[in-house]
């Protein structure tokens, strides 16, 4: 395995258009500070980098819709989630904000690196535009009716109702958000990025990768290589980003899009830190150092920005390069989701638990644990308050706060607060102490089988893996063994009959006390300072973190050995580390959740009820413009990039046609082939994901979402007009 000097991460830039809710933290935040918490631990060279999204069409709208400007908006919540993030103990090494002057700078230089190469293509294409409003829309400014499932509410980028990627040009009666206006198709041209000149090279980073990065990250990115990649705009006609750095006509108006810009933040981000340090060249150590070793952390939804996208544009800038050449990601754990109570995290429909509200009624340490203990590593999980409940309960309070506790008072109101003995490697280790001099007992399953040493390396091997839920699941294991040790060694018995036997139990217990606080310290930070100054330590377990060159000397190592020395002084006072959860305190968050999903529910109905609405009335010779035919389904498969739909091949009479129906959550394509259908055969061809659709087949949606195809039966109907 490459040995590394240095370590980079990174976490996915929040967009700053709302605040991060618990989904956010559990799949990149949280893991990505106990990965770098563990490794700083370990007495390695790590930073951590992160900041605000501040560009792009989202926070454009929001900002015209409140009437106030985007930077007001994206102040809001960059200082609104640097305060969740840091009451959360998130520690960034620096956290930017891709508004900054060295960001532009930075994005504008990668620009012109790969303009200068003649990377960039340049094509005119036709956008819509507002001509009230006087300028280009965006996808997202431009609204209209789904051309598979009808919602007439759907976006130019998506349909909400359907999950539908589309273009504002698929959009049927499409509308401005700007002046409600039927907007006009104008000529327009943008750059794009080539991603396909980058596919032999980036197949070839992907599988020096297949074995070490998780099976998702794998099979998303290898998706998009068997289809092959294709040019990716990376301007856009706004007024709110990054300007595209050229004096040329055709750059007035036009900023970089986001998606090239925010990745990039990355890079600028690291340069500040780099500058707050007042050491300006420190960054390329981290990002041109070929022993740097650089992880992104971030959700699924992310996956091929940082596996394809963002390597493509590092190598265009690589490309004839001899110095000056950036690393590529080494890693890229990406998480599966968390759900919230057996529902998606959604902004939009108020379904969510947001981590600045959580962390005022709760202790970040108890949410951090909980969701590490749901870490959605390989497939989605789910946080519910009462699982949030009993771990608190259950887990902190009654095994490690409890363990903790007993072991400091204890030894506060019998020992003087001092540790009475030295505790050897051997007893610690293996949980047991020799309670006469010649007689070594075993205690249930705790006897020699048991070993600290093996048990702490297995949590260093579940660490280097990604594994969190894993590694943090074995520390409690740790903790559960040392609670049941005190329990049945009994020492406030033993010490009546053997004052010695008793010491060595406490001593066993005060330095599995000092290694659980290490151990820990990656998850529950806080607490293990708590527990830290409570064994009788200055300063926090952060001061004590240096990088060392040798592994052995590192605080990780310093866990598996005895660390308190008989004659070391404990604080003298001890307090409880974890306060129980009672139902009272959840019954509010519960009650929430059941309004929110009878609001849900009520939504719901009022939009079915809206779908009852007749459209606009027609005359008797519009109805018969319309010519529907019977047709019959002679093949059926699936479309690339919509997940939706399916591709039909239908027999009309003497005539093929191609139709591309919305029907894929509802019917298999073998499902499909053979069945009757009621086809609109005069209907416009439009084009649909690169495909084109002759016509549109009918289809019915019973009161559960699920649509029924209409099948006309009767002999010798191909191709029959109906009547």
């Amino acid at each position: 395995m490459h040995h590394f000097k240095r370590t980079l991460v990174t976490s996915a830039l929040p967009y700053a258009n709302g605040p991060v809710h618990l989904g956010h933290l559990a799949g990149v935040y949280l893991p990505a500070d106990i990965f770098v918490r563990y490794k700083r631990l370990k007495g390695e060279d790590i930073i951590h980098i992160g900041g605000s999204d501040e560009h792009g069409v989202p926070i454009t709208i929001t900002a015209e819709k409140e009437g106030i400007s985007p930077q007001d908006v994206v102040d809001r919540y960059h200082h609104k989630n640097c305060d969740a993030f840091s009451k959360c103990g998130i520690s960034f090494d620096y956290y930017g904000r891709t508004t900054s002057a060295i960001h532009h700078e930075t994005a504008q230089e990668f620009f012109l690196e790969i303009e200068g190469k003649g990377i960039f293509q340049q094509k005119n294409e036709k956008l819509f535009f507002d001509r009230y409003a006087n300028r280009f829309l965006s996808d997202r400014y431009v609204t209209g009716t789904c051309p598979i499932c009808n919602n007439s509410e759907a976006n130019g980028d998506q349909c909400e109702e359907c999950g539908t990627h589309l273009s504002p040009l698929e959009l049927i009666n499409p509308k401005s958000k700007l002046s409600d206006a039927t907007p006009e198709l104008r000529d327009t041209m943008h750059w794009y990025f080539p991603l396909g000149r980058f596919q032999e090279q980036l197949e070839a980073y992907v599988h020096t990768h297949k074995e070490d990065w998780r099976s998702n990250v794998v099979n998303y990115t290898n998706t998009w290589l068997k289809q092959g990649l294709n040019d990716r705009a990376i301007t856009r006609d706004l007024s709110w980003g990054i300007k595209v750095p050229l004096e040329s006509e055709e750059a007035v108006g036009k900023v970089l899009y986001v998606w090239f810009d925010a990745v990039l933040g990355y890079i600028s981000f690291t340069k500040e830190w780099a500058a707050q340090r007042g050491e300006s060249e420190l960054w390329k150590s981290y990002w041109q150092d070929p022993h740097c070793r650089l992880v992104h952390f971030i959700g699924k939804d992310n996956v091929v920005f940082h596996t394809l996208m963002f390597p493509a544009i590092l190598m265009a800038w690589n490309k004839g390069r001899a110095t000056d050449l950036y690393n590529l990601a080494d890693n890229v754990p990406a998480s599966e989701f968390m759900n919230f109570e057996g529902r998606k995290f959604s902004k939009s429909r108020n379904y969510a638990v947001y981590l600045g509200e959580f962390l005022e009624k709760f202790p970040a340490d108890t949410l951090r644990y909980s969701i590490a203990m749901n870490y959605p590593e390989n497939k989605d999980t789910d946080f519910s308050w009462q699982d949030f409940q009993n771990r608190t309960n259950g887990e902190l309070a009654d095994t490690l706060g409890n363990f903790i506790k007993r072991s400091v008072d204890f030894t506060n109101s019998r020992f003087g607060g001092v540790v009475p003995i030295d505790c050897p490697l051997d007893v610690m280790s293996s949980f047991t102490v020799i309670l006469t001099h010649d007689n070594d007992v075993e205690i249930d399953e705790l006897g020699n089988r048991v070993n600290l040493v093996d048990l702490i390396d297995e949590i260093r091997d579940a660490y280097d893996g990604f594994h969190f839920r894993e590694a943090v699941s074995k520390t409690m294991d740790i903790a559960r063994k040392a609670n049941r040790f005190l329990t049945q060694y009994e020492p406030w018995k033993l010490i009546k009959t053997d004052h010695e036997a008793a010491a060595r139990v406490m001593s066993v217990s005060l330095n599995l006390c000092h290694s659980l606080s290490i151990l820990f310290y990656p998850v529950i930070p806080e607490t293990c300072n708590r527990i830290h100054a409570m064994l009788g330590f200055d300063g926090t377990i952060e001061s004590l973190v240096m990088q060392v060159d040798n592994p052995e000397d590192s605080l990780w190592e310093q866990a598996k050995n005895p660390g308190l020395n008989m004659g070391h002084k404990l604080a003298g006072t001890s307090e409880i580390l974890f306060t129980k959860i009672e139902d009272t305190d959840i019954a509010p968050e519960l009650k929430k959740i059941e309004a929110l999903l009878a609001e849900a529910e009520k939504r719901e109905a009022v939009a079915v009820e809206s779908r009852m609405e007749f459209k606009p009335v027609i005359t008797f010779d519009d109805f018969l413009k319309v010519d529907l035919r019977v047709a019959q389904v002679i093949a059926a498969e699936t479309v690339k990039k919509a997940g939706k739909l399916l591709k039909l091949q239908l027999q009309v009479g003497s005539v093929t046609k191609q139709v591309l129906a919305g029907i894929a959550k509802h019917y298999t394509p073998e499902e499909m082939v053979g069945k009757n259908v009621l086809l609109v055969a005069n209907l416009a061809e439009r084009s649909i994901r690169d495909e084109v659709s002759e016509g549109m087949i009918l289809a019915v949606e019973g009161i559960d979402g699920k649509l029924f195809v209409v099948e006309p039966s009767g002999d010798e109907i191909n191709g029959k007009q109906i009547q």
